[in-house]
Formats: structure tokens, C-alpha cells, sequence
């Protein structure tokens, strides 16, 4: 028997090709792509102005993904934290981060992470695998479909309207998958966002850097946490293949559009990366290269072995760079009292442990 296609993992033009298998025009496929995504259907006999032979077609060679199981924690500062049952029995996590003008979706594209940054509770899940694109698209279609049936609590403006792959997992280690995913986000008959709305973080996954920089015009952003290559070998291991000096020459050369920065994340850790030495250093290293910085809180957890730095300090660190002309944010911390903050994100009771092995 023929396996079924997941029309939610097909790009647009990919959905142009499968109807064409299927004798179809290929205006059918774009009319398909608006019922999956602008109308967030979940059935073919939903899709009202395809003929009902077609839609049988459909049926006997296709079948629409769903995220039918989650559950939600909301912190006391507003971001709500999903957790997504997925088909095979794993469990992953994106967390809504409400503001007035705005809904930041932090999203996962990894069940679990095989980076094992020393600072991060994903890390201690290990990698289970990869998302598929439409595992990766479904987190976001499900939160939008939650603001909606919740729309008498005006939780930011309604809808989301920024999307962040900073949850579980290593995006650039999944690199095909998430290109894919991009494409549906971003196309007008899909959930219609904008690149300047959607922002991938790495570790500093080398290889794939200028892959996937030729590939999409999103932000990127750079989780860097340390100026030195002793240090970042301890806080993060992929250094140790990646070193810093070469990941900074991949950001000089990533073909970044005009008026787009790159991102670098830095999170503060006390006596750690926090010196007023090494915030000069990172000015020196960062030159050349379009960039903002985002200076992050430690979320403590008893789990690691680290602190946060003071705000004194992390004032101090950002005057430096400051002075050094570079735009500088000092990012406040939300949902930790949920773990939905960053680097928190981990099954701790393990339901991600599959149905069958």
C-alpha cells in the first residue's frame, strides 16, 4: 500500500508538484496551501472549492498532521509555555511571550539537543531527533488557533506576530527542515510573516552557516557567551570544533542583507564571562561585523552550576560595549517560574520517552 504524504510538510511548490501527480493545475496547489494555512483546516472535505472528486484524491494519497494533544503552563508574568505531544510519543516545548504590541513565539526545531551547553537544561535531555517541517509550522498554527479560541483574554495583540527558533534543540543541525518550515511561514497563502519577524539562533554551527544564509533572509542570531576560546570550550562544546576565531570570520562573510544586523546572545554568568576585560575584548572581536548585542540573565536552576551576574555588573559590561558604539540591550527574563525560560526548556518527568521503541 501506498504511504500517505503529509501535505503540512510540503512547501508551496512542493504542494504544486504533488497535485501534479494527481492530474491536478497547479493553482490547485496554491488554493490548497490557503486552506491549510490561512484557514487552518484539518479535513479535505473542508476544502470547499475542490471538487469532491479531488478532494477523494486527496484523501486516498494524503493526510494533514495535527498537534491534537498539548497541555499549557502560565507564568505569573503572562508567557504561557506549550508543551506538544507529538505522534510518536515525544514531547516538545515553545513558549508564548505576550507584550503589548507584540506575541514573541519561541519555538523548537529538535526533540531534545546534542549540544550540550554547560549552562542549558535541554542539554541534559541529549538529541532524540529532528523535527519535521510540519512539527516545526504546527507549533506556531496551534498557538495561533489558542489566541484565538482565548481572544476575550487580550493576550498581547491577539495573534502571533514574531517567531524565534530559540526552544529545544539546534536549528542549523537541522538545517533542510527549517528552510522548509521558513518557506510555509513566510509565504502570503501560508501564515504570512515577515523576515524581519522571524529570528533563527545558533550555536555556531559553521558549515551551515552560509547554506543557510543563501537560503532565507530571516535574522540570525549568534549564541556567543564567552570572548575566549578556554572559556567557550567549557560553557559549549561545539567550540571545540568551531572555534571562536572561526566563527566570528563566518559572520564577517554571511551574506546578510543591507540594514540587517547579526545578532549576538550573551548570557552573564558571575565570575565567569562577566569582567569589564572581557567586554572590551568582545568589542575588539565583534568589529567589522553588523551586529546588535542582547545581554541575557542566567535563569539559576539547581540543576547547573552557575549564577547569574548582578545588574550592576551587567550595566557595567553594557556601558563598555556602549562606549565602543555598538547597540547594546540588557533583555529581562520571563517565565522562569514555569521553566519556560531560556535554556530551561527540558522534560523533567521524561514524557519524552516514545510509545514504542
Amino acid at each position: 500500500m501506498q504511504e500517505k504524504t503529509d501535505l503540512r510538510n510540503l512547501t508551496q511548490e512542493e504542494l504544486i508538484d504533488f497535485v501534479s501527480t494527481l492530474k491536478q493545475p497547479a493553482f490547485r496547489g496554491k488554493q490548497i496551501m490557503g486552506w491549510l494555512y490561512r484557514y487552518g483546516v484539518n479535513d479535505f472535505e473542508q476544502m470547499t472549492d475542490l471538487a469532491k472528486v479531488f478532494r477523494k484524491k486527496l484523501a486516498e494519497n494524503a493526510y494533514l498532521s495535527r498537534f491534537s494533544n498539548y497541555h499549557t503552563e502560565i507564568s505569573s508574568d503572562g508567557c504561557i509555555k506549550f508543551g506538544f505531544i507529538l505522534e510518536d510519543g515525544y514531547v516538545i516545548e515553545a513558549v508564548l511571550i505576550p507584550e503589548e504590541d507584540r506575541n514573541t513565539l519561541c519555538i523548537s526545531s529538535q526533540v531534545g539537543c546534542a549540544m550540550k551547553c554547560d549552562f542549558c537544561l535541554t542539554g541534559t535531555m541529549g538529541f532524540k531527533r529532528n523535527l519535521k517541517p510540519s512539527e516545526i509550522v504546527l507549533q506556531v498554527m496551534t498557538v495561533r488557533d489558542y489566541l484565538i479560541e482565548h481572544e476575550e483574554d487580550k493576550i498581547g495583540p491577539g495573534k502571533v506576530t514574531n517567531v524565534v527558533f530559540m526552544g529545544m534543540g539546534e536549528p542549523l543541525n537541522n538545517t533542510d527542515n527549517v528552510i522548509k518550515a521558513l518557506s510555509i511561514l513566510l509565504e502570503p497563502k501560508g501564515l504570512d510573516l515577515t523576515t524581519r519577524r522571524i529570528t533563527v539562533s545558533t550555536c555556531g554551527i559553521v558549515p551551515e552557516m552560509h547554506k543557510f544564509g543563501m537560503a532565507s533572509s530571516v535574522n540570525l542570531a549568534i549564541s556567543l557567551h564567552a570572548v575566549d576560546d578556554e572559556t567557550r570550550n567549557k560553557l559549549m562544546p561545539v567550540n571545540r570544533r568551531y572555534p571562536l576565531d572561526q566563527l566570528l570570520e563566518a559572520c564577517r562573510t554571511y551574506p546578510i542583507q543591507k540594514r540587517k544586523r547579526i545578532m549576538f546572545e550573551y548570557i552573564m554568568l558571575e565570575d565567569i564571562n562577566d569582567s569589564l576585560e572581557e567586554a572590551h575584548i568582545l568589542a575588539k572581536k565583534l568589529r567589522k561585523i553588523p551586529c546588535k548585542i542582547n545581554l541575557l540573565p542566567f535563569n539559576s536552576c539547581p540543576e547547573l552550576p552557575y549564577k547569574g551576574s548582578s545588574r550592576e555588573k551587567m550595566i557595567a559590561f553594557q556601558d563598555v560595549l556602549r562606549n565602543a558604539h555598538y547597540s547594546v540591550f540588557i533583555r529581562n527574563s520571563r517565565g522562569s517560574d514555569i521553566s519556560a525560560a531560556c535554556g530551561q526548556l527540558a522534560k523533567k518527568q521524561n514524557t519524552i520517552k516514545p510509545i514504542q521503541e
